[in-house]
């Protein structure tokens, strides 16, 4: 694995939206034409929303500061369609940058989902995976409503959590940074992560 860090956000960014600690993301079940999240700081502020269209071949999905969707922060491209294996590019969509990629391990998310984490030069950098393969079991096998829980790793550095709550009206998930004490993931990348997460991994529940 590469030893290179993600780019990191500027003190601008650090000190706002993308420089909490903790976010609540909540993402209704039973929705026809596609689904919505929102993420939430822990004083239950709005700090993102992302919609997702139904019936995309290449997905293409954009994070907004709200609801209106008058300000995008953030894009999310497949770079193939309906591919199991598919990797997503991350663009910040205020300055054109690309702050990495994600991967997603076709074969051994069968079992397990795991994900890798690209840095702008398509370099690995880091590691998400699914809580444990007992548990990734029961839930192919035998019940979807057991709640997910996701780790991820920058150079075998925790860096976030990600852990679903149980509902069966409301997917509430819990994103926690507060273990990336020395900034190795950027912070733009790991909100865009969590979104994947719920739009691609959801669809498995």
């Amino acid at each position: 694995m590469s030893t290179a860090l993600q780019t990191r956000p500027s003190s601008e960014l650090a000190s706002g939206r993308f420089g909490q600690i903790r976010y609540v993301i909540r993402r209704k079940f039973f929705k026809i034409f596609g689904d919505a999240f929102h993420i939430y700081d822990e004083a239950g502020q709005v700090l993102f929303y992302s919609k997702l269209k139904a019936f995309k071949l290449k997905e293409d999905i954009r994070v907004f500061t709200s609801e209106d969707m008058n300000e995008e922060v953030l894009t999310i491209k497949a770079r193939s369609i309906l591919d199991f294996g598919a990797t997503y590019d991350v663009t910040d969509t205020k300055t054109g940058e690309k702050l990495g990629a994600l991967r997603r391990k076709g074969l051994k998310s069968i079992l397990r989902d795991e994900w890798l984490i690209l840095d702008a030069r398509d370099q690995e950098v880091g590691l998400i995976q699914e809580d444990s393969m007992m548990l990734a079991l029961v839930r192919r096998l035998l019940s979807n409503l057991v709640p997910q829980t996701f780790t991820a790793s920058v150079n075998n550095e925790p860096v976030f959590s990600f852990r679903q709550h149980f509902n069966p009206f409301i997917q509430r998930i819990s994103l926690d940074f507060g273990m990336d004490r020395s900034g190795r993931l950027d912070r733009r990348l790991g909100i865009a992560t969590a979104v994947l997460l719920c739009a691609i991994e959801g669809r498995q529940q």
